[in-house]
């Protein structure tokens, strides 16, 4: 009986788990300044329905530098955003096609 509760258990985080893990959505913007030695990006961007966010141009940390390699001022772009640790973090930016 005990094996039959882990197991049901097991099976149900398994199937769940995916769920949980949802990804950001992907934002409409345009960058207007990045900062590489800062490790920001500002963006003039769409609302971020995940932060409850209404359009506005806004400085972002990036998650990883070489994500500000990707880009530079008036590019048009398509990018997540999320709060990590408190802070306001870009965790994916590619150019709008």
């Amino acid at each position: 009986m005990k094996f039959r509760s882990v197991l049901a258990l097991a099976a149900l985080i398994s199937f769940a788990a995916p769920a949980l893990a949802q990804t950001a959505p992907l934002v409409a913007g345009k960058v207007t300044k990045i900062d590489e030695s800062a490790g920001k990006i500002t963006i003039d961007h769409q609302k971020i329905p995940n932060l409850d966010m209404p359009p506005m141009t806004m400085v972002f940390h990036a998650s990883d530098p070489a994500l500000l390699k990707a880009v530079k001022a008036g590019d048009k772009v398509k990018f997540s955003a999320e709060s990590v640790n408190g802070q306001l973090t870009v965790t994916h930016i590619e150019q709008a096609k």
